[in-house]
């Protein structure tokens, strides 16, 4: 059975390190942004979540791309 992908959204997060617990884990809060062109180049979307995340007080700790696609049988 083949399956073709059909890509219907995309978003951006930045999880940025917020600071320690009492018990001296990390805090980690997420920011996502939405709408993002599901073509969009990875390494330009790296590129620019690294220059958002040099305007956070928070440290820059991880970037993701989330995609949300639809599976059609062919």
């Amino acid at each position: 059975m083949s399956v073709n992908i059909v890509p219907i959204s995309a978003r951006l997060q930045m999880r940025l390190n917020t600071g320690l617990d009492e018990n001296m884990n990390p805090i980690f809060r997420t920011r996502s942004y939405s709408n993002v062109k599901t073509g969009a180049d990875n390494a330009v979307l790296l590129d620019l979540a690294q220059q958002i995340g040099s305007l956070q007080v928070h440290t820059l700790d991880a970037v993701r791309r989330v995609d949300e696609v639809e599976l059609e049988e062919l």
